[in-house]
């Protein structure tokens, strides 16, 4: 039998240091190391070797599907999305029965998805609840739009230990992708956390600053030294197609997918995607508002998932998955900043335009 190919973390890569990459993991790990690392471990090997555990590795609680802004590269503001999610933020209720399962048994929790999640009105006390459950780690991708320094404060005492915000290129393109959103209020936001926690001697919330290749590509070097020293990690992401224009796809060989022996994923309706990746609700395998996160992870739809994905090319009996980022081909383009270099692995065939 030929070797699987289970990408572990594909779509989104580093342009930092390996030292700073290095004190990122540590200071997250901060408080529970060893735990961190058999986490951490187990990610990886789990799908490797198709091990199902007990629960997820990681519980994906969409706080909100609804977003304040309209960025051009993304779905939720496609007629499709509308069509099909019902977007809303969560149930806190729903939100606290299943913390109250998972709690203990679940060592990571992502607050976010589709939307922005600092929209939902509760976003504090959900995550303060989580954190008193017994959640390791949490948490979320926001646009930054909301994080004040008295927000952020509310926050980090409420426990939050990650924090990625997306900054789509400097400046000018920052506020054309972002609008309404202004560079320099954000800056301002990101200075003002940097201070809090270094006079506070803070590590946690990790600040992970990201953006899409293409808003980032024609000056790498000016992205990260303005980010740099503001965030403790600074990644990028090639622009994959999240409006579904693509047709002429080029996939990898002998491709499994790694989600379903790592994470479950329930969107702000209740409803349970049988991946991160499937944004349209297209392949529910699950209602968390009628079932348990136990059951549903061990239940028949999730389980044919995951053969499907052991057959040979069996991921293109899904439309979903035809769809998907993670079966398909990359080129290795190389960038530079400073001395260093890293690697662009941009999807081939793939318009690299935003908005496209």
């Amino acid at each position: 039998m030929k070797q699987r190919n289970v990408p572990i973390n594909k779509g989104n890569y580093s342009m930092d240091t390996p030292e700073r990459e290095a004190s990122f993991n540590q200071n997250l790990s901060q408080g529970w190391s060893e735990g961190y690392a058999r986490y951490r471990h187990d990610w990886a090997e789990n799908a490797k070797t198709q091990t199902v555990s007990d629960y997820p590795l990681l519980v994906d609680l969409e706080l909100s599907s609804v977003c304040n802004l309209r960025c051009p590269m993304c779905y939720t503001i496609s007629a499709e999305f509308r069509k099909h999610v019902d977007a809303k933020v969560m149930d806190i209720e729903m939100f606290k029965r299943i913390i109250d399962e998972i709690g203990g048994k679940v060592p990571a929790l992502r607050l976010s998805l589709r939307g922005e999640s600092t929209v939902h009105p509760g976003f504090i006390e959900a995550v303060r609840y989580a954190k008193k459950g017994g959640i390791k780690e949490i948490s979320t991708l926001t646009h930054g739009g909301r994080l004040s320094l008295d927000y952020f404060k509310k926050v980090q005492e409420a426990g939050i230990d990650w924090i990625t915000i997306s900054i789509d290129g400097l400046k000018e393109s920052y506020e054309r992708i972002r609008h309404p959103l202004k560079f320099d209020d954000l800056l301002g936001k990101l200075k003002a956390i940097k201070d809090y926690k270094a006079e506070h001697g803070l590590v946690k919330p990790v600040i992970k600053v990201q953006g899409i290749w293409p808003a980032i590509e024609n000056d790498p070097q000016g992205y990260y030294d303005t980010f740099a020293p503001l965030a403790d990690l600074v990644a990028f992401n090639p622009l994959i197609d999240y409006l579904g224009n693509d047709t002429d796809i080029e996939y990898v060989d002998e491709f499994t997918c790694p989600q379903q022996y790592q994470r479950l994923v329930i969107g702000a309706d209740g409803l349970v995607m049988k991946c991160s990746n499937d944004e349209e609700n297209r392949e529910v395998i699950g209602d968390a508002r009628t079932q348990t996160v136990h059951e549903i992870w061990h239940g028949p739809k999730m389980q044919a998932v995951r053969d499907m994905h052991l057959q040979p090319r069996g991921f293109m009996n899904s439309p979903v998955c035809r769809k998907c980022y993670l079966p398909r081909k990359t080129q290795d383009d190389v960038a530079q900043v400073g001395e260093r270099s890293f690697i662009v692995r941009n999807y081939t065939r793939r318009t690299q335009l935003i908005g496209k």
